[in-house]
């Protein structure tokens, strides 16, 4: 056991009575790109593969991402959006036409999973569809017809395309995407060029019968608030109706967690103490990030009726060694994992306007949540923090106030916070996620409860022996979470010990 030399303190007081805005479940959103092995040989096997598939889906997978509660799916891209004709990924697939994609890989793309196979994939996983429409190399009919295609009932050229296609009713798509990285793969384009394109599409994706869009145009590149503040300026259409219309109801931000420069992103298992820290830090930027994002937007829609979308985020790192470059492969450690449960309980803290976060990407791509060799099926440490933290979402979020003097540690010439932290109530049960970023040094946390109190609390761990471990097909739970069975009860609520590098939940009953 560590001694109490060794062993930093702190203090997280949560306030159990005093409520603040919901935690949207769509935070917790993923993304699936035609890139690499994430569609082909990820979520898609063909129907004549021997692997377990309904309809050609692969059904592992399916169940795996069922049990996060998976809120909504991201597709085509990402980049790829951008030079997808949807059209040529409909019908026979016998008869669709083949392309190149140029953005990841250089490779041919059959088209066999187009919009028919993604909306089947969503009707199992029971989430909801994330379209992301392409304004770089697509034109205004071709999105308006797709919206068209997807949500229109009644009769119309789409509708009976839809029909003879196999569809007789329209599905419900909520989420529609005004193109994706238009400041780059989508199109290089200024921010005011940008934004005047996002408001002539978005007044073509039209709401078809009771399916109501919610349209999400480009956004910014991390810090890039001028582009922001670009888009807020074009927000409503005053003057072109009797009421006032707001053009879209949510603006992206990408950002990417990296521990060195973009040019040497460095090894996914490969990596010093010093790389780790470095990596903490830069996932510590998301939240002067989002800071800035929802100040600018707050100049401009104080009610907040417009949603932060951060629909790309991750780790990014080299590709494994031996495989193809443009497929972004990387294996996902449990350095990943603490980059996720603090992102999250970031997410957490700004719940009042962001309202969707999608990681990049969901199947054997950047920071997976799993990972296919084959019939095996790998789940990631990364997917393992989604599991945990899934009663967040939705749920009412609580203040979490972190008193410390030993969990800081400086970076270069930065300060890093070691300690995370933040709490919900849903259903009448509290859940608190707490991490702990030192490498080496445990940090015992009190958790003072006030304006309630809790019943039975129990707790679960994710931690390894090393920062580097990772989880095989021939070593599958090397980072898994366990029971914990270290909790104290004390006056002002709990006591626990939080082991280096390891990340934590307490779920307990409210009692009232």
């Amino acid at each position: 056991m560590p001694t109490a030399s060794t062993t930093a303190t702190a203090t997280a007081v949560i306030d159990l009575d005093i409520e603040g805005p919901t935690i949207s479940r769509h935070i917790y959103g993923h993304f699936a790109e035609h890139l690499g092995r994430c569609i082909y040989g990820g979520f898609w096997v063909g129907e004549d593969s021997p692997i377990p598939h309904e309809g050609g889906i692969r059904l592992d997978v399916v169940r795996a991402l069922r049990a996060l509660e998976i809120p909504n799916l991201r597709w085509p891209g990402g980049c790829f959006a951008d030079e997808y004709h949807w059209k040529d990924g409909i019908g026979p697939r016998d008869q669709r036409p083949r392309m190149v994609n140029t953005h990841w890989g250089n490779v041919e793309e059959n088209n066999h999973f187009g919009t028919h196979e993604f909306m089947a994939l969503c009707e199992l996983l029971g989430a909801e569809p994330y379209i992301s429409g392409n304004v770089g190399s697509g034109t205004v009919q071709e999105m308006s017809e797709w919206v068209e295609y997807l949500t229109r009932d009644g009769d119309s050229p789409m509708v009976r395309l839809r029909k003879a296609n196999g569809r007789e009713e329209p599905w419900r798509v909520k989420f529609w995407g005004i193109g994706n990285e238009t400041w780059g793969c989508g199109g290089n384009m200024r921010a005011e060029y940008s934004a005047d394109l996002a408001r002539q599409y978005a007044t073509y994706c039209r709401d078809h019968g009771d399916n109501k869009l919610y349209r999400i145009a480009s956004g910014a590149n991390g810090d890039d608030y001028k582009w922001t503040e670009t888009l807020m300026q074009q927000i409503s259409c005053f003057g072109c109706e009797a009421t006032p219309r707001t053009f879209f109801q949510g603006i992206t931000v990408h950002h990417y967690t990296l521990s060195g420069p973009w040019e040497a992103k460095g090894s996914a298992t490969v990596f010093d103490t010093d790389d780790y820290y470095r990596t903490m830090l830069s996932a510590r930027k998301i939240d002067r990030i989002l800071t800035g994002h929802s100040t600018v937007m707050d100049m401009y829609d104080p009610r907040r009726t417009v949603g932060l979308v951060l629909d790309e985020w991750g780790t990014w790192w080299d590709v494994e060694p031996g495989t193809n470059p443009g497929f972004l492969f990387q294996q996902n450690t449990l350095r990943d994992a603490l980059v996720a449960s603090t992102h999250f309980d970031i997410f957490h803290r700004h719940a009042s306007r962001l309202y969707m976060a999608n990681i990049a990407q969901t199947v054997n791509v950047l920071q997976a949540m799993l990972l296919t060799d084959g019939d095996a099926l790998v789940l990631t440490p990364t997917y393992h923090v989604f599991e945990m933290n899934k009663g967040h979402q939705d749920a009412t979020s609580l203040d979490v106030h972190l008193r410390t003097d030993d969990t800081r540690r400086l970076v270069g010439d930065a300060e890093l916070v070691t300690l995370s932290a933040s709490a919900s109530v849903k259903d009448g049960t509290v859940l608190v996620s707490l991490t702990n970023l030192d490498a080496e040094k445990p940090v015992e946390v009190t958790l003072d409860l006030r304006g309630g109190s809790i019943g039975e609390p129990t707790a679960r761990l994710l931690t390894a022996d090393r920062l580097q471990a990772h989880n095989t097909p021939e070593a599958s739970a090397a980072v898994a979470p366990l029971s914990f069975d270290g909790l104290k009860v004390t006056d002002p609520g709990l006591v626990l010990t939080l082991p280096p590098h390891s990340f934590l939940t307490v779920q307990a009953p409210l009692s009232v």
